[in-house]
């Protein structure tokens, strides 16, 4: 079985009294040996911003020496004039156990102390160059204890992974020209334990529900919002202290691990949501660290975040660009994760992000761009991808900066894939719209396909959208109970026909009436009615579909993959576009009537002579729909309509859309029966 790189034990460099200054003797008074984990390439390294794994060096490290075991620490703080490692193993007595500045300016303090080991609580108590004192939680500590305590604990990334099949084709299930479809989870509310609502199910006791769900479900990949510790549950884990420790009111690390490693033997991939945008001022976290802001700006109009009330990274910083970017490998590296969702990218990259005029500081060329935090995400992706070539990472960024998606070396960020956020607000807005009216608002629809190859686009339907007094989807669909499931059964469709990886939150899956409520659980009871069970089976099909069907995913990110037949029928709000194949005899017709009045004997300009045949309908009465199906082939007669030189005639379903495939082309029982 493969095994986690934690398990490796790195030899400690002895320090020889010559090397040191005379401060290092303090080692012989507090029972502090001056040993380390750094070369003097790691320093030169961390120093030049370039040193993307200083977990390896950083944090608590269990290690022998002398035949004796004990726990290495080394903590980053240049403006400190003193920090001991305090404890319940030496009484949290303050002098004691001080740590050693190493000779080199570096600003790394570290030492060894015998006799501890694994699950030992500790922080480091600093006193500042101006007097201050400080108690901080170690900002590479890999588990924390449950809040309000906020204590770091002695622990390891060890763990026995089962995922060797997945880890082996995994590049061929993130590849761009794959179907991906993504399941956004947050973990702490996805589910609760029925006998005590208040409590958060363990990352392990997840795992029996949530991985059989997803694979029965059809989704390719999962989306984990933040699982790092986070001690303000209303945050949903955005606002974090622990940067590589999971969250402690969830369970242990290899308890996530086994949730990673059971999801990967089922082939479910795993994205991780990741916050290098901001950090709030908790007085045990990174904020003024040693005194002084450290890892944040000093002045405000650079180092505040108006929005969120918390800090932003100096990004120009070597130091913490070192830190951000192995935070990000970090995830990969020890967990296995499939690939990183960066959050808030747009607040990262623009200086003026929510500030008025007067708030915010130009670049050095006069502009509002934020140019060290450009050059950290181009850096970051280019480690990640040279690290882990077969994983994906995805911004959420949401202006028209240009090139989030593209290679670094022709001056794009160098994601692999962007939200569309601007396709997300338009779907949305259209599908709130009365269908008497949407005749004069087709453009809603239509716009996106103008941009749409511009970027590697994934299309959300994210928590973003169900907080806050939005309302859940099913709810902003307007309409008796019938039309809004039909509605949304319908702007679905047009999400997995539209191109673009797809994004769908916990819940909207079987359409869940209420706003998502981070402290307690989904409404799973829903599923007790028909319309709930019948949007679950529609999603269910959809995923099926799309993983199926090449035309859906052969070209989600070109022009080559889409195709308008016809967007001139707005008196009937009806649209048919065309979904295309490496193999064209593989192509696809999709036909969405966008009002509630069937359309009988409706014709339909088809992209080639010969049978066609329905192999999709989002109003199966097993979906909770009215049942008008077409189920007989449909034979194109060559009268030329659409521009086409041969049509088709078919019935169109109420508020419904279908997809049409060439008949020779459909595998039997290549999709869940009509």
């Amino acid at each position: 079985m493969a095994k986690s790189t934690g398990k490796k034990k790195a030899e400690p460099v002895v320090i020889s009294p010559e090397e040191t200054s005379p401060e290092t003797h303090m080692q012989q008074l507090n029972s502090v040996e001056t040993i380390s984990r750094f070369t003097d390439f790691d320093i030169h390294l961390f120093r030049q911003g370039k040193h993307f794994k200083l977990y390896e060096k950083f944090g608590s490290h269990v290690m022998e020496h002398k035949g004796v075991i004990g726990t290495y620490f080394a903590v980053w703080a240049p403006n400190a004039s003193s920090i001991s490692v305090i404890g319940n193993f030496n009484g949290w007595n303050k002098g004691q156990h001080a740590l050693i500045p190493r000779w080199d300016s570096s600003g790394i303090w570290e030492g060894w102390i015998p006799n501890v080991g694994v699950s030992e609580v500790y922080k480091y108590f600093i006193i500042s160059n101006n007097g201050q004192h400080l108690e901080k939680s170690d900002p590479f500590a890999l588990w924390c204890e449950i809040g309000p305590k906020t204590a770091s604990i002695v622990w390891d990334t060890w763990y026995e992974w089962g995922d060797a099949d997945w880890m082996k084709i995994r590049k061929e299930k993130n590849k761009l020209n794959a179907p991906i479809s993504v399941y956004e989870v947050h973990l702490g509310s996805w589910q609760r334990d029925p006998s005590d609502p208040e409590r958060h199910l363990t990352f392990k006791e997840i795992a029996a529900g949530l991985v059989p769900y997803v694979k029965e479900m059809g989704f390719t990949h999962v989306e984990l919002m933040p699982v790092m510790e986070h001690p303000y549950t209303p945050s949903w884990g955005y606002q974090i202290t622990g940067y590589f420790s999971v969250a402690s009111r969830m369970g242990t690390p290899q308890e996530l691990m086994f949730l990673i490693d059971e999801l990967h033997k089922e082939g479910i991939g795993v994205y991780m949501d990741w916050v290098p945008s901001h950090f709030p001022g908790d007085a045990h976290g990174l904020f003024r660290f040693d005194g002084t802001a450290l890892y944040e700006h000093e002045d405000p109009k650079k180092g505040y975040h108006p929005d969120w009330k918390s800090y932003i990274f100096n990004y120009g910083r070597n130091e913490v660009k070192s830190f951000l970017i192995s935070n990000a490998i970090f995830w990969m590296d020890r967990y296995h994760t499939d690939g990183i969702r960066v959050d808030a990218v747009a607040s990262m990259l623009y200086l003026d992000y929510s500030r008025n005029h007067g708030e915010w500081i130009p670049n050095e060329f006069g502009g509002r761009e934020n140019l060290e935090a450009i050059a950290l995400l181009r850096e970051m992706n280019i480690a990640a991808y040279t690290e882990f070539p077969d994983i994906q990472t995805i911004a959420e960024e949401s202006t028209a900066f240009p090139g989030v998606s593209r290679p670094v070396f022709v001056g794009g960020l160098g994601f692999g894939m962007k939200w569309m956020m601007g396709w997300m607000n338009d779907t949305l807005k259209y599908f709130e719209k009365d269908s008497a009216f949407r005749r004069w608002h087709q453009d809603m629809l239509t716009f996106s396909v103008v941009y749409a190859f511009t970027e590697n686009f994934m299309l959300p339907f994210s928590h973003d959208e169900v907080v806050y007094g939005k309302k859940s989807l099913i709810n902003k669909m307007p309409g008796d109970e019938w039309q809004r499931f039909a509605n949304l059964r319908l702007m679905f469709t047009y999400m997995f026909t539209h191109p673009g990886t797809k994004l769908m939150f916990m819940g909207c899956e079987f359409g869940q009436t209420s706003e998502w409520n981070f402290a307690q659980s989904l409404d799973w009871h829903l599923l007790e009615q028909a319309p709930h069970q019948g949007m679950k089976e529609c999603v269910k099909a959809l995923n099926h579909l799309y993983k199926t069907e090449p035309a859906m995913f052969d070209y989600s990110f070109t022009h080559e993959g889409f195709e308008w037949i016809d967007t001139q029928d707005r008196e009937n709000s009806v649209l048919i576009y065309a979904r295309k194949s490496m193999d064209p005899e593989l192509n696809l017709v999709v036909i969405l009537n966008l009002t509630p009045i069937p359309r009988r004997g409706y014709k339909v300009g088809v992209l080639s002579a010969g049978e066609w045949k329905e192999i999709f309908n989002s109003d199966q009465t097993a979906f909770y729909g009215s049942g008008i199906i077409n189920y007989d082939l449909l034979h194109s007669e060559p009268n030329e309509w659409h521009g086409r030189a041969n049509s088709v005639l078919l019935d169109l379903p109420p508020m419904g859309a279908v997809v049409l495939k060439k008949s020779a082309k459909v595998k039997p029982l290549a999709f869940p029966p009509l």
